[in-house]
C-alpha cells in the first residue's frame, strides 16, 4: 500500500482527495493536515510514501513544508498540486525537494497514477508546468559552473542517460531509444543520483538544465 498525507488549507479539497485516494486498491490515506507546519510534524510522525502539497497556504507555505520534508530525511515524497499552472514557486518547489507536480483539476485517474509514479521514484511533471520550469531557466541565464564542473563525474552513456531523464522519459522510453534493457537504465540512473548527490529523478533533471545538458526548445 503507498501511504499518503494530504496538505491543503480547505477542508473540503482534503476530504475530496481522501474520498478518490481512499477509493483506490493499492493507496491508503495515512493522515490530513491544513497547513505547513502540521504538515511536518506529520510526515515526522507517520512517515508516509506521499505527500500531496497545497502550495499556496497561510503561515508556512508548500514550498517552505516541502524544505523542511526533504530536511527528515525521511524518504517521503512530496508531489505539488495547485490550481496555479504558472505558480512561481514551480522551480523553487522542484528544487527544494519535491518530487513532481500537478494541477488540481487532473482527473481521478490522473491523480492516482501521479502518486504511484512519485512513490516509485519517478518524477512528475505536468506539461503546462515543464513549460514553465523551462521558462523559468531560460531567465536564469546560463549554467550553474558549480554544477558544471559536478557533470564531468558521469560517464558518457550516464550524460545521456541524464539528458533522457530531463527530457521526461521514462526508464522503458529511455531502454528503448538507448536499445538496452531497462535494468540497465536503471543502473545508470542510481549510479547519476549516488555520483552527483542528487535524491531522485526530479532533482535529476533540474540538475540537468542547471548544467546546460538540456535547454530550453531542446
Amino acid at each position: 500500500m503507498i501511504r499518503v498525507l494530504i496538505v491543503d488549507d480547505q477542508a473540503m479539497v482534503r476530504e475530496g482527495f481522501s474520498v478518490l485516494l481512499g477509493a483506490m486498491p493499492d493507496i491508503e490515506v495515512a493522515g490530513e493536515a491544513a497547513g505547513g507546519e502540521e504538515a511536518v510534524a506529520k510526515v515526522a510522525e507517520l512517515r508516509p510514501d506521499v505527500v500531496l502539497m497545497d502550495i499556496r497556504m497561510p503561515g508556512m507555505n508548500g514550498l517552505e513544508a516541502t524544505k523542511e520534508i526533504a530536511a527528515l530525511d525521511s524518504g517521503t515524497k512530496v508531489l505539488i498540486l495547485t490550481t496555479f499552472d504558472l505558480d512561481e514557486y514551480v522551480y523553487q518547489a522542484l528544487r527544494a525537494g519535491a518530487s513532481g507536480f500537478l494541477l488540481k483539476d487532473a482527473s481521478t485517474g490522473q491523480l492516482a497514477e501521479g502518486v504511484r509514479v512519485v512513490a516509485s521514484g519517478e518524477a512528475l511533471l505536468a506539461p503546462t508546468v515543464t513549460k514553465r520550469l523551462i521558462t523559468e531557466f531560460s531567465r536564469l541565464g546560463g549554467p550553474r559552473p558549480q554544477a558544471t564542473e559536478r557533470v564531468e563525474e558521469l560517464t558518457e552513456r550516464e550524460t545521456e542517460v541524464l539528458a533522457l531523464v530531463a527530457q521526461g522519459l521514462s526508464n522503458g522510453e529511455i531502454a528503448e531509444h538507448l536499445i538496452v534493457a531497462e535494468s540497465t537504465v536503471k543502473t545508470h540512473v542510481s549510479r547519476i543520483l549516488v555520483k552527483l548527490g542528487l535524491r531522485d529523478r526530479t532533482q535529476a533533471a533540474v540538475f540537468a538544465f542547471e548544467v546546460g545538458l538540456v535547454t530550453p526548445g531542446g
